[in-house]
């Protein structure tokens, strides 16, 4: 018995072609991904065998968003920031791109609408998050006045005429007995960041163990490496915890107290 067998098509060149080029094309793209991972990582990096270079990178990494006013000192306090401020530091993220359908800073047709529906629910929904936008702009450390604030900025570059509520005043740190700054409040302020919870190899606050041999080593030393900042074996410390408006006085209370932690 005999028969015929039905002929299988023909691939052409042109189809393998786009076969093959199909078949590339994610891989290209997983490629593409990993040096950009690459490139990110070497650029963050912090080389140890520069301390300058390490101080100045973990300042700019542990820089509080908002600095707290001690003994005096001007600066304002997280609470107190400026709604330009607030919009330089977080909002431009996406509002001064567009990113996720933000409406553009100064971009006054894609304000109208939203001017229309009047300050105070601008406010709450930037307060409790819409849509793509995350409560406060992602930032969970402000508080609604400074969010207002950032609002009121942004809404009337739209062309709308809010009135943002003004920033407090920075209160000054009360000194302990004797006039000596509040070594805990310095501490809560700032050290807190990296003290804390041991980060980037800070000595945790009230850790005998990991405090003994600094301890050790005397109160000048410590509050010399406190000062100006000090790159060592396990992490770099930059110069006043990263907050150079501290007054030298509040970062040797800060150092006594978290001396006093460890005795």
């Amino acid at each position: 018995m005999s028969g015929s067998h039905p002929e299988m098509p023909k691939t052409t060149v042109s189809q393998f072609l786009l076969a093959l080029v199909g078949a590339l094309i994610p891989v290209l793209i997983v490629v593409f991904l990993l040096v950009k991972l690459v490139l990110g990582i070497q650029a963050t990096h912090i080389n140890q065998d520069d301390p300058a270079k390490a101080n100045e990178l973990m300042a700019s990494r542990l820089k509080p968003v908002g600095e707290v006013a001690f003994s005096g000192s001007g600066a304002a306090t997280a609470g107190g920031r400026s709604g330009e401020e607030i919009v330089t530091a977080i909002c431009s993220a996406c509002h001064a791109t567009g990113a996720l359908n933000a409406p553009k800073i100064g971009d006054k047709g894609a304000w109208g609408p939203r001017i229309a529906k009047g300050y105070d629910t601008l406010v709450k929904h930037a307060v409790s998050g819409i849509r793509a936008m995350p409560p406060r702009g992602g930032a969970a450390d402000l508080s609604d006045e400074e969010v207002a604030r950032a609002v009121a900025f942004m809404a009337n570059k739209g062309g709308a005429s809010f009135k943002a509520p003004e920033p407090k005043a920075a209160p000054a740190v009360q000194a302990a007995a004797g006039g000596a700054a509040d070594g805990k409040k310095v501490f809560d302020g700032t050290c807190v960041a990296c003290h804390g919870a041991g980060v980037a190899g800070a000595p945790k606050a009230g850790d005998k163990a990991a405090w003994g041999p600094r301890i050790a080593q005397g109160k000048d030393t410590l509050y010399k490496h406190a000062l100006g900042g000090f790159t060592g074996k396990s992490g770099a410390m930059p110069a006043k915890g990263g907050n150079a408006g501290l007054a030298d006085g509040d970062v040797k209370a800060a150092v006594d107290y978290m001396v006093g932690l460890a005795k």
